[in-house]
């Protein structure tokens, strides 16, 4: 998927279908000058749906789509016939999608579930015909109900990646290079500040056929909570993940620094996050010789005691497989 076909954000205007009109129809037949009312109900007025799929990863094939409308409910006719139903629409919708309303900015729901459908607009109601109105002081009524009408809403759909693992750090850490040498996934790498400006995700192979999925999420920088940068534009995407993987070079000039910056944006957005399972990685090792990796092996040992730490190097592909080992710990854990 290119950074260009990731989409996470989209609104659309919604209507339901109206209900079809109820007949007021009186039953005229040879031989039978007075047969009474007839009429039959009106149809209701079609549902629009939002429904989860597990193949979907983007909401680039709504990026286009500004309206959704149902059918409308056809009339009732005579014969105490009654009118067909609109025709429902569904909007079909990645695992982890947010349906927001644009004009109050409520949540209405959340989809996690592959087949899950909830009710977005719902259809008029039909009206009914005059048959229902006939009664023993009243044996012809002429009337008969209108269908309801239309319900509108104006809807956001955001995004918040699935993934088991999301990538955490500063711009330039070096997560896409990482994400590129554990998975099958091309992310943009350059040289520069911002070369990710969407969420990536890729699939790791693990022993024995198993895997788990890793997002590599735009780098954060401070005040990011308050919207800074890309601010919650990706904040969100690592809501999700069980674990939170921190990505911080060894050419830092203060490491621990670094991972406080990160986690304290992360707590301002979100306090919940911190209860998340997090690991520290120091990435760019190959830079680092035998004597300098034993004095900043000893520094961290001392500034992380709780939180587990790991040494790599996506490039020189040092420590990998023993992060792999620890993610899949962690996961595991996290599972039981």
């Amino acid at each position: 998927m290119t950074e260009g076909n990731f989409v996470d954000y989209v609104k659309i205007y919604v209507s339901s279908g109206k209900g079809g009109k109820g007949s007021s129809h009186l039953h005229r037949e040879k031989f039978i000058e007075k047969g009474g009312p007839d009429g039959g109900d009106g149809g209701r007025g079609g549902h629009v749906y939002i429904k989860g799929n597990k193949n979907l990863w983007t909401l680039f094939h709504l990026k286009f789509l500004k309206h959704m409308r149902a059918g409308h409910g056809g009339d009732g006719g005579s014969s105490r016939s009654t009118g067909h139903d609109g025709e429902d629409k569904y909007i079909e919708v990645p695992l982890g999608t947010v349906v927001k309303d644009q004009e109050t900015g409520d949540v209405l729901f959340e989809i996690t579930e592959h087949d899950e459908v909830k009710i977005l607009a719902e259809g008029g109601k039909g009206g009914l015909g005059n048959w229902n109105f006939r009664s023993s002081t009243n044996q012809t009524p002429r009337y008969a109900q209108p269908g309801m009408p239309v319900k509108e809403v104006d809807v956001t759909l955001e995004l918040k990646v699935l993934a088991d693992v999301g990538l955490v750090g500063f711009p330039n850490a070096g997560k896409s290079t990482l994400l590129s040498v554990l998975t099958s996934a091309k992310p943009k790498i350059a040289d520069y500040p911002f070369t990710t400006l969407k969420p990536n995700l890729g699939i790791v192979a693990y022993r024995d056929f198993q895997s788990f999925v890793m997002a590599d999420i735009p780098g954060i920088i401070e005040g990011a909570a308050e919207g800074k940068g890309l601010g919650h534009y990706f904040l969100r995407h690592i809501e999700r993940n069980s674990t939170l993987l921190f990505l911080v070079p060894a050419d830092a000039d203060d490491i621990k620094k670094e991972y406080e910056i990160l986690l304290d944006e992360l707590r301002r957005y979100n306090p919940e996050m911190l209860d998340k399972d997090r690991l520290i990685v120091i990435s760019k090792c190959d830079m680092l010789d035998d004597e300098l990796r034993a004095e900043l092996k000893k520094q961290l040992d001392a500034a992380f005691k709780e939180t587990p730490y790991l040494f790599i190097s996506s490039v020189a592909q040092q420590g990998l497989q023993e992060l792999k080992d620890k993610l899949w710990q962690m996961l595991n854990v996290e599972e039981k």
